[in-house]
Protein backbone atom coordinates (compact mmCIF):
# COMPACT_ATOMS: atom_id res chain seq x y z
CA UNK A 1 0.00 0.00 0.00
CA UNK A 2 2.76 2.26 0.63
CA UNK A 3 4.50 1.91 -2.70
CA UNK A 4 1.07 2.24 -4.47
CA UNK A 5 0.91 5.68 -2.70
CA UNK A 6 3.94 6.35 -3.07
CA UNK A 7 3.11 6.21 -7.38
CA UNK A 8 0.21 7.80 -6.64
CA UNK A 9 2.13 11.15 -5.34
CA UNK A 10 4.68 10.90 -8.42
CA UNK A 11 1.32 10.53 -10.56
CA UNK A 12 -0.58 13.35 -9.52
CA UNK A 13 2.16 15.72 -9.92
CA UNK A 14 0.49 15.92 -13.50
CA UNK A 15 -3.23 17.19 -12.35
CA UNK A 16 -1.82 19.31 -9.26
CA UNK A 17 0.07 21.56 -12.17
CA UNK A 18 -2.52 21.64 -14.12
CA UNK A 19 -4.82 23.08 -11.31
CA UNK A 20 -2.83 25.12 -9.60
CA UNK A 21 -3.53 29.18 -9.79
CA UNK A 22 -1.17 30.76 -11.93
CA UNK A 23 -2.00 34.28 -10.61
CA UNK A 24 -1.34 32.73 -7.07
CA UNK A 25 2.15 31.50 -8.50
CA UNK A 26 3.42 34.65 -9.84
CA UNK A 27 2.15 36.26 -6.55
CA UNK A 28 4.12 33.74 -4.81
CA UNK A 29 7.04 34.01 -6.97
CA UNK A 30 7.26 37.79 -6.75
CA UNK A 31 6.96 38.08 -2.77
CA UNK A 32 9.91 35.46 -2.16
CA UNK A 33 11.63 37.69 -4.54
CA UNK A 34 11.64 40.97 -3.01
CA UNK A 35 12.10 38.55 0.66
CA UNK A 36 15.41 37.17 -0.90
CA UNK A 37 16.41 41.13 -1.63
CA UNK A 38 15.84 42.05 1.70
CA UNK A 39 17.11 39.19 3.20
CA UNK A 40 21.11 38.62 3.86
CA UNK A 41 21.36 34.91 4.28
CA UNK A 42 19.53 31.77 2.35
CA UNK A 43 15.94 31.49 1.80
CA UNK A 44 14.15 29.63 4.66
CA UNK A 45 11.32 27.57 3.32
CA UNK A 46 9.16 25.02 5.65
CA UNK A 47 7.17 22.38 4.09
CA UNK A 48 4.83 20.35 6.04
CA UNK A 49 3.22 16.76 4.31
CA UNK A 50 6.03 17.28 1.93
CA UNK A 51 5.69 13.51 0.77
CA UNK A 52 8.13 12.55 -2.06
CA UNK A 53 9.40 16.11 -2.67
CA UNK A 54 7.31 17.24 -5.89
CA UNK A 55 6.45 20.51 -4.66
CA UNK A 56 10.20 21.56 -4.08
CA UNK A 57 11.05 19.91 -7.61
CA UNK A 58 8.15 22.23 -8.71
CA UNK A 59 9.51 25.08 -7.63
CA UNK A 60 12.98 24.67 -8.18
CA UNK A 61 11.27 24.18 -11.65
CA UNK A 62 8.65 26.88 -12.19
CA UNK A 63 11.74 29.47 -10.68
CA UNK A 64 9.50 30.27 -7.60
CA UNK A 65 12.44 30.27 -5.65
CA UNK A 66 14.63 32.76 -6.32
CA UNK A 67 18.13 33.10 -7.73
CA UNK A 68 20.63 32.78 -4.96
CA UNK A 69 20.14 29.83 -2.02
CA UNK A 70 17.35 28.37 -0.31
CA UNK A 71 17.18 26.48 2.94
CA UNK A 72 14.25 23.88 2.57
CA UNK A 73 12.80 22.22 5.40
CA UNK A 74 10.68 19.16 4.11
CA UNK A 75 8.88 17.46 7.04
CA UNK A 76 6.43 14.46 6.65
CA UNK A 77 4.96 11.87 9.08
CA UNK A 78 5.64 8.51 6.74
CA UNK A 79 8.93 7.37 7.02
CA UNK A 80 8.61 5.79 3.36
CA UNK A 81 8.21 8.75 1.53
CA UNK A 82 11.17 10.75 3.73
CA UNK A 83 13.10 7.82 1.96
CA UNK A 84 11.52 7.77 -1.72
CA UNK A 85 12.13 11.97 -1.58
CA UNK A 86 16.20 11.56 -2.86
CA UNK A 87 15.28 9.23 -5.24
CA UNK A 88 12.34 11.18 -6.51
CA UNK A 89 14.17 14.01 -7.11
CA UNK A 90 17.26 12.91 -8.59
CA UNK A 91 14.96 11.10 -11.36
CA UNK A 92 13.22 14.62 -12.07
CA UNK A 93 16.82 16.08 -12.24
CA UNK A 94 17.75 13.31 -14.07
CA UNK A 95 16.83 15.06 -17.74
CA UNK A 96 17.12 18.80 -16.59
CA UNK A 97 19.70 21.38 -15.85
CA UNK A 98 19.78 20.50 -12.09
CA UNK A 99 22.38 18.78 -10.41
CA UNK A 100 20.88 16.07 -7.36
CA UNK A 101 23.48 14.73 -4.78
CA UNK A 102 23.71 11.07 -4.28
CA UNK A 103 22.08 11.83 -1.13
CA UNK A 104 19.24 14.07 -2.51
CA UNK A 105 19.76 17.09 -0.11
CA UNK A 106 21.43 19.72 -2.39
CA UNK A 107 19.87 20.81 -6.00
CA UNK A 108 21.72 23.28 -7.93
CA UNK A 109 20.75 24.66 -11.51
CA UNK A 110 22.15 27.43 -13.03
CA UNK A 111 21.80 30.26 -10.71
CA UNK A 112 19.89 28.69 -7.76
CA UNK A 113 20.81 26.13 -5.07
CA UNK A 114 18.58 24.42 -2.61
CA UNK A 115 19.63 22.62 0.90
CA UNK A 116 17.25 20.23 1.42
CA UNK A 117 16.64 18.74 5.43
CA UNK A 118 13.97 16.49 5.49
CA UNK A 119 12.45 15.40 9.00
CA UNK A 120 10.49 12.25 9.59
CA UNK A 121 8.17 12.89 11.98
CA UNK A 122 4.63 14.94 12.97
CA UNK A 123 4.66 18.34 10.97
CA UNK A 124 2.23 20.23 13.79
CA UNK A 125 5.29 18.80 16.14
CA UNK A 126 8.02 20.28 14.42
CA UNK A 127 5.78 23.40 13.53
CA UNK A 128 5.63 24.02 17.49
CA UNK A 129 9.16 22.77 19.07
CA UNK A 130 11.74 24.64 16.11
CA UNK A 131 12.95 27.77 17.41
CA UNK A 132 13.29 28.43 12.91
CA UNK A 133 11.78 31.58 11.87
CA UNK A 134 10.94 30.51 8.04
CA UNK A 135 10.05 33.31 5.48
CA UNK A 136 8.17 30.63 3.65
CA UNK A 137 5.26 27.80 4.72
CA UNK A 138 4.02 25.44 2.64
CA UNK A 139 1.61 23.03 2.79
CA UNK A 140 -0.26 21.57 -0.21
CA UNK A 141 -3.33 19.16 0.33
CA UNK A 142 -3.04 19.64 3.85
CA UNK A 143 -5.61 21.58 5.54
CA UNK A 144 -8.40 19.17 4.78
CA UNK A 145 -7.06 16.69 6.89
CA UNK A 146 -5.85 18.66 9.86
CA UNK A 147 -7.56 20.58 12.34
CA UNK A 148 -7.88 24.05 11.44
CA UNK A 149 -6.89 25.32 15.17
CA UNK A 150 -3.18 24.08 14.31
CA UNK A 151 -3.54 26.66 10.89
CA UNK A 152 -2.07 28.86 14.21
CA UNK A 153 0.89 26.92 14.97
CA UNK A 154 1.82 26.90 11.12
CA UNK A 155 1.51 30.51 10.54
CA UNK A 156 3.76 30.44 14.46
CA UNK A 157 6.78 29.57 12.11
CA UNK A 158 7.09 32.65 10.28
CA UNK A 159 9.45 35.17 10.64
CA UNK A 160 7.31 38.22 10.64
CA UNK A 161 6.12 39.60 7.30
CA UNK A 162 6.34 36.25 5.75
CA UNK A 163 4.42 34.30 3.67
CA UNK A 164 2.00 31.12 3.20
CA UNK A 165 0.90 28.86 0.66
CA UNK A 166 -1.40 26.70 0.91
CA UNK A 167 -2.75 25.13 -2.31
CA UNK A 168 -5.10 22.41 -3.13
CA UNK A 169 -7.39 22.56 -0.10
CA UNK A 170 -10.30 20.80 -0.96
CA UNK A 171 -13.61 22.62 -0.61
CA UNK A 172 -16.92 20.44 -0.79
CA UNK A 173 -17.33 18.84 -4.37
CA UNK A 174 -16.46 15.37 -5.45
CA UNK A 175 -17.72 14.58 -9.12
CA UNK A 176 -17.68 11.83 -11.60
CA UNK A 177 -18.73 11.53 -15.03
CA UNK A 178 -20.76 9.81 -16.88
CA UNK A 179 -23.77 9.85 -14.25
CA UNK A 180 -24.26 6.88 -12.31
CA UNK A 181 -27.35 6.46 -10.21
CA UNK A 182 -26.05 6.26 -7.08
CA UNK A 183 -23.34 9.17 -7.59
CA UNK A 184 -25.09 11.60 -5.07
CA UNK A 185 -25.24 8.76 -2.53
CA UNK A 186 -21.38 8.14 -3.15
CA UNK A 187 -20.33 11.56 -3.00
CA UNK A 188 -22.03 12.13 0.55
CA UNK A 189 -20.97 9.81 2.31
CA UNK A 190 -17.28 10.15 1.01
CA UNK A 191 -17.40 14.24 2.25
CA UNK A 192 -19.26 12.18 5.74
CA UNK A 193 -16.20 10.01 6.17
CA UNK A 194 -13.76 13.44 5.98
CA UNK A 195 -16.02 15.25 8.35
CA UNK A 196 -15.99 12.11 10.73
CA UNK A 197 -12.53 12.00 11.17
CA UNK A 198 -10.46 14.31 14.00
CA UNK A 199 -10.06 17.40 12.72
CA UNK A 200 -11.11 16.74 9.14
CA UNK A 201 -13.43 18.98 6.89
CA UNK A 202 -14.80 18.30 3.50
CA UNK A 203 -15.15 22.45 3.46
CA UNK A 204 -12.03 22.80 4.46
CA UNK A 205 -10.82 25.54 1.90
CA UNK A 206 -13.77 27.82 2.57
CA UNK A 207 -13.67 26.90 6.44
CA UNK A 208 -9.51 28.11 5.79
CA UNK A 209 -10.19 30.91 3.71
CA UNK A 210 -12.94 32.49 6.67
CA UNK A 211 -10.85 32.16 9.45
CA UNK A 212 -7.50 33.75 7.45
CA UNK A 213 -9.49 36.67 7.37
CA UNK A 214 -10.80 36.84 9.98
CA UNK A 215 -6.98 36.69 11.93
CA UNK A 216 -5.78 40.27 12.72
CA UNK A 217 -2.63 41.06 10.83
CA UNK A 218 -2.67 38.55 8.11
CA UNK A 219 -3.57 38.48 4.46
CA UNK A 220 -5.28 36.48 2.47
CA UNK A 221 -5.89 35.66 -1.55
CA UNK A 222 -7.71 32.83 -2.73
CA UNK A 223 -8.52 31.03 -5.99
CA UNK A 224 -9.33 27.64 -7.34
CA UNK A 225 -7.66 24.97 -8.07
CA UNK A 226 -10.08 22.51 -8.86
CA UNK A 227 -9.16 18.93 -10.36
CA UNK A 228 -9.78 18.53 -14.04
CA UNK A 229 -9.30 14.39 -14.76
CA UNK A 230 -10.33 13.46 -18.33
CA UNK A 231 -9.41 11.25 -21.10
CA UNK A 232 -8.03 12.63 -24.70
CA UNK A 233 -7.91 10.73 -27.64
CA UNK A 234 -5.24 8.17 -26.81
CA UNK A 235 -6.40 8.20 -23.13
CA UNK A 236 -5.10 9.22 -20.25
CA UNK A 237 -2.00 11.77 -19.95
CA UNK A 238 0.85 10.53 -18.23
CA UNK A 239 0.07 7.93 -15.07
CA UNK A 240 -3.68 9.79 -14.66
CA UNK A 241 -5.39 6.54 -14.69
CA UNK A 242 -3.16 5.56 -11.64
CA UNK A 243 -4.46 8.70 -9.90
CA UNK A 244 -8.52 7.46 -10.98
CA UNK A 245 -7.32 4.01 -9.44
CA UNK A 246 -6.27 5.21 -6.37
CA UNK A 247 -9.04 7.39 -6.15
CA UNK A 248 -11.59 4.73 -6.51
CA UNK A 249 -9.61 2.98 -3.86
CA UNK A 250 -9.92 5.73 -1.50
CA UNK A 251 -13.39 5.95 -1.92
CA UNK A 252 -14.58 2.43 -1.82
CA UNK A 253 -12.57 1.89 1.99
CA UNK A 254 -13.64 5.38 3.13
CA UNK A 255 -17.95 4.66 2.40
CA UNK A 256 -17.64 0.87 3.39
CA UNK A 257 -16.15 2.44 6.57
CA UNK A 258 -18.92 5.25 7.30
CA UNK A 259 -21.45 3.11 6.18
CA UNK A 260 -20.02 -0.27 8.34
CA UNK A 261 -20.06 -1.88 4.54
CA UNK A 262 -23.96 -1.74 4.70
CA UNK A 263 -24.45 0.55 1.26
CA UNK A 264 -25.32 -2.31 -1.48
CA UNK A 265 -24.66 0.08 -4.29
CA UNK A 266 -21.13 0.29 -3.46
CA UNK A 267 -19.61 -2.72 -5.34
CA UNK A 268 -21.82 -1.50 -8.08
CA UNK A 269 -20.74 1.62 -8.62
CA UNK A 270 -16.90 0.68 -8.06
CA UNK A 271 -17.03 -1.90 -10.51
CA UNK A 272 -18.44 0.53 -13.49
CA UNK A 273 -16.15 3.21 -12.48
CA UNK A 274 -13.30 0.78 -12.52
CA UNK A 275 -14.40 -0.42 -16.57
CA UNK A 276 -14.85 3.33 -17.21
CA UNK A 277 -11.26 3.71 -16.22
CA UNK A 278 -10.02 0.93 -17.90
CA UNK A 279 -11.97 2.01 -20.71
CA UNK A 280 -10.78 5.58 -20.42
CA UNK A 281 -13.89 7.32 -20.18
CA UNK A 282 -14.52 8.22 -16.65
CA UNK A 283 -14.02 12.28 -15.89
CA UNK A 284 -13.38 13.17 -12.18
CA UNK A 285 -14.10 16.79 -10.98
CA UNK A 286 -12.92 17.92 -7.51
CA UNK A 287 -13.08 21.56 -6.21
CA UNK A 288 -10.45 22.95 -4.28
CA UNK A 289 -8.48 26.12 -3.34
CA UNK A 290 -5.09 27.63 -3.42
CA UNK A 291 -4.48 30.25 -0.20
CA UNK A 292 -1.53 32.71 -0.36
CA UNK A 293 -1.10 35.37 2.12
CA UNK A 294 1.29 37.32 4.53
CA UNK A 295 1.52 37.34 8.53
CA UNK A 296 2.54 40.49 9.48
CA UNK A 297 3.75 39.51 13.24
CA UNK A 298 2.99 35.77 13.88
CA UNK A 299 3.96 36.07 17.96
CA UNK A 300 0.52 37.60 18.07
CA UNK A 301 -1.24 35.12 16.42
CA UNK A 302 0.34 32.89 18.81
CA UNK A 303 -0.05 35.35 22.06
CA UNK A 304 -3.84 35.30 20.91
CA UNK A 305 -4.39 32.02 20.27
CA UNK A 306 -2.98 31.45 23.58
CA UNK A 307 -5.84 33.34 25.06
CA UNK A 308 -8.67 31.68 23.60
Amino acid sequence: MTESFQRYLRAKRTVDDRALDARLIADLREALAARAEDSDGPLRVLEVGAGIGTMVARFFEWEILPPGATAYTAVDHQSENVAELPRYLRSWAADRDVSVDDAGRTLLGPDRRVDLETVDGDALAHAERTDEEYDLVVGAALLDIIDRSNLDALLGTLAPGGTYYFPITFDGETRFYPAHDADRTVERHYHAHMDAKPGGSSRAGGETLARLQATPGVSVDAAGSDWVVTPAEAGYPADEAYVLRHILSTVEEAVTEITDGEFEQLDRWIDRRTEQVDAGRLIYLTHQLDLLGRVDDPSRIASDSARQ
